[in-house]
């Protein structure tokens, strides 16, 4: 069998030569129909952190071949439950260092900026305000310049959240270089910089990131250079356990950040997981109350005053415990006003945000120097408006009422003194001159209904919705969710302002409630939104009108554009495949998908390794289907002279039996015990698909090779009259990476596989590239 022939009459032999013997304007999905020039298949580039990466999908299918049924029959029950220990190890792990990492970050920012606040405020006290303007701006340029360099030089991937990539990976979408250790370490000192120098982003998203790096390295055995090659580690080398592991790490990320347990389970479910069942939430819930443990501990430990000017604060960040109240029907206006303006303005800033992101892009793209540079600028507008905006504000009398200390040039506290005189207070410094955390922590302050004018509140909401568009983008670890908060507690409390006397709400309940209607109105979650901003404040009264917000917010927000993270998938060019598909995509079948890809390569079941080297050199496919001749007996229901399909073979066992050189002086099949002695299972979990350090020589050529044993019997397949939108969500919830489509009626000497669907072939924006008609009936409603 030189060549095998599809039902499109195009041909493919084993050279890699095609030959056109119908559709001759047949064409991949990535490129234009009407281009003349096409390769077998293109590998898709995206941007990871702030790096151009070539990108692969995953292999989450269980590859039921040979060597993997064998050892899973032999399986003692010790094995299985050393299997289930090393699972349950893991997730204790992930969440011990998560736990331990976090705690080390929040040292650090709180010990670094409050000395730099500390130091500020010396000079303030001493009416030195342009010698504290320039300690301030230099202290926060250096921490941003070490964060920088080091995203721009040593670990590009770490700069960003690192949470679209994260979706990306769990999509199935293998994103290079972005959970190594180096990735990690320049995660967490940059995330430590960028925070502490006062720029307008959190520590949230890059925890996240630096969870899912402890949980990948765990998972692995340590990095790429420097594996641990522990016996029980070999259950853990394929992508379906890693994939786990890193669920279980998002969730502990969420739960370091904001001290929720039970906000980062439901984080990671609603978000980040694409694939989700039972077992996973008991392990990710376990990892959080490890690091949940972890967190509580030290905490203890510090409040005995051995951290430095690290607060105590407890595990509650932002406690509004102590307010009480009752509802009246009168308040449904101002709760449904305050989620219709957090779903506009989330969606607002979605969208100015894309420009911005777009325009960071052009700069980023001319060098190293250009990000560095960028990221400077923004620190130094950053720290002039931080310093110099508090001198608009004028100054307010302190409350003889009020226990806490008034006025205060420290590190933190709800009354700074900046430049007014003794007995007063500047209410916009003790929003802007101190971290952000306590910025939240003072805007959320309950029982103070006069400590913020209406004028301060507007200066520090503008600020803040320009340094939320400016600064994420910048080549540093940057979290989203503490700007939004800023912004959102800002309008929050403005509004209850406004409303007065007329609602019984308290004013910093209503900047709890503007943040949570902010981060719905961008992020577009609901379920955990509303359990961690319930276990940030401690306030189960909060429940019901917190609902009520997250769903007008998200529901008013989804009608104008896609999710934050949604557009960053977009942005970045990761073939993310979403949950829905698009109605248009039941009027097209799969076999029209095939029709315009180029014709399929496929290997016979005991195929000449020349052959396998001219298709591994000429095509960058990452599996063949393997084709058998009709047996002499044929099957029940085939026909005379039928191909049978045998299974799918991957890229990367081809290339390891090259390596390995298992080969045959005549065409014949193995014995099951001669495939077991060359391949053990695990090393078939590898990645290993460098063809170009195989040397073969001229007279092993020659031999063959029997494909059956390494050859997946079971691949999933589809009838070619399947609609796209139905095969679009079989690929997602399964976890493909490749779905053959085999012919509703299997003709005689024709190949019983019509085409190979891949994830970049089922993205819309692909398919409609290939099928421009289609932009038309967009709109349209399927039949």
């Amino acid at each position: 069998m030189g060549e095998v022939t599809n039902h499109i009459g195009t041909s493919i032999n084993y050279n890699g030569e095609e030959r056109e013997q119908g559709d001759a304007e047949s064409n991949t999905l990535n490129q234009p129909l009407v281009k003349a020039n096409r390769k077998l298949s293109s590998t898709p580039l995206a941007l990871v952190g702030t790096k151009v990466s070539h990108i692969e999908s995953l292999d989450y299918e269980i590859n039921e071949n040979d060597l993997f049924k064998h050892d899973w029959r032999k399986r003692s029950k010790t094995q299985v439950l050393q299997y289930i220990f090393l699972k349950w190890t893991f997730a204790c792990l992930v969440g011990l260092f998560t736990g331990l990492i976090a705690t080390l970050i929040n040292l650090a920012v709180e010990n670094i900026a409050g000395y730099k606040l500390l130091a500020v405020g010396h000079f303030l006290a001493q009416e030195r305000y342009v010698t504290g303007l320039m300690m301030f701006a230099g202290a926060n340029l250096g921490l941003t310049l070490i964060a920088s360099v080091l995203c721009v030089c040593f670990a590009p991937t770490a700069a960003g959240p690192g949470i679209p990539e994260i979706k990306a990976y769990l999509n199935g979408i293998d994103t290079p270089n972005m959970f190594g250790a180096t990735t990690m370490f320049v995660k967490i000192v940059g995330s430590i910089g960028a925070v502490a120098a006062g720029l307008d982003l959190g520590k949230e998203g890059p925890l996240v990131h630096i969870g899912t790096c402890i949980a990948s390295l765990l998972g692995q055995g340590g990095t790429d250079n420097h594996r641990i090659k522990w016996r029980w580690l070999r259950y853990f080398n394929n992508d379906r356990d890693r994939r786990d592991l890193i669920t279980c790490g998002s969730a502990a990320g969420v739960c370091a950040a904001f001290r929720s347990p039970v906000g980062g389970v439901l984080f990671a479910l609603e978000e980040v997981a694409t694939w989700w069942r039972s077992a996973l939430l008991w392990r990710t819930f376990f990892s959080t109350a490890v690091v949940v443990v972890v967190l509580r501990g030290f905490i203890e430990i510090c409040k005995s005053g051995k951290c430095g000017l690290f607060g105590s604060g407890g595990l509650i960040m932002f406690d509004v415990s102590h307010v009480t109240y009752t509802y009246h029907v009168t308040d449904i206006i101002p709760v449904t006003l305050i989620g219709v303006i957090g779903g506009v303005l989330g969606s607002l800033y979605n969208h100015f945000l894309h420009k911005v992101l777009r325009l960071y892009n052009l700069i980023n793209a001319k060098g190293k120097i250009h990000k560095v540079l960028l990221s400077l600028s923004v620190s130094l507008f950053t720290s002039v408006c931080l310093y110099g905006l508090p001198f608009l504000a004028t100054c307010k009398p302190c409350d003889p009422s009020i226990k806490e200390r008034c006025p205060t040039n420290g590190r933190s506290g709800n009354f700074k003194q900046f430049h007014c005189p003794k007995g007063h207070y500047s209410d916009l410094a003790t929003l802007l001159l101190t971290t952000n955390v306590d910025a939240v922590r003072n805007i959320f302050s309950s029982n103070t209904p006069n400590e913020f004018s209406m004028g301060s509140l507007w200066i520090f909401f503008v600020l803040y919705c320009i340094l939320g568009l400016f600064t994420f983008g910048i080549a540093t670890p940057s979290g989203l969710f503490l700007p939004i908060i800023l912004m959102g507690s800002a309008y929050g409390r403005m509004l209850g302002g406004v409303m007065g006397s007329y609602t019984s709400i308290d004013q910093g309940l209503y900047a709890v409630l503007g943040a949570a209607s902010l981060m719905a109105g961008s992020m577009r979650m609901t379920v955990s939104l509303c359990v961690i901003f319930l276990e940030l404040t401690n306030n189960l009264l909060l429940l019901p009108i917190t609902m009520i917000v997250l769903l007008i917010a998200k529901t008013v927000g989804d009608s104008f554009n896609p999710s934050i993270y949604d557009i960053i998938l977009h942005l970045k060019g990761l073939p993310f495949l979403e949950a829905n598909p698009e109605p248009w995509m039941r009027n097209l079948s799969v076999g029209d998908l095939g029709d315009a890809k180029p014709p399929v390569v496929t290997l016979q079941g005991v195929e000449k390794v020349a052959i396998i080297v001219d298709v591994l050199k000429n095509t960058t496919h990452n599996a063949f289907p393997v084709l058998d001749e009709a047996q002499v007996v044929p099957q029940v229901g085939l026909a005379d002279g039928a191909i049978e399909l045998h299974g799918l073979i991957l890229r990367a066992h081809l290339v390891k039996v090259l390596k390995k050189r298992w080969f045959l002086t005549e065409k014949r099949r193995t014995e099951e015990w001669e495939v077991r002695e060359k391949f053990p299972w695990d090393e078939l979990a590898e990645r290993e698909d460098n063809f170009d350090d195989v040397a073969i020589t001229s007279s092993e050529m020659q031999m063959y090779v029997d494909l059956h044993p390494l050859t997946n019997t079971t691949p999933y397949t589809v009838m070619e009259n399947m609609s796209v939108a139905k095969a679009l969500v079989l690929f997602r919830q399964v976890g493909l990476r490749h779905l053959l489509i085999v012919p509703k009626i299997q003709v005689s000497g024709m190949s019983p596989v019509v085409g190979i669907l891949t994830r970049q072939d089922l993205r819309a924006y692909n398919i409609l590239q290939a099928f421009p008609h289609l932009e038309k009936s967009k709109g349209r409603k399927a039949h």
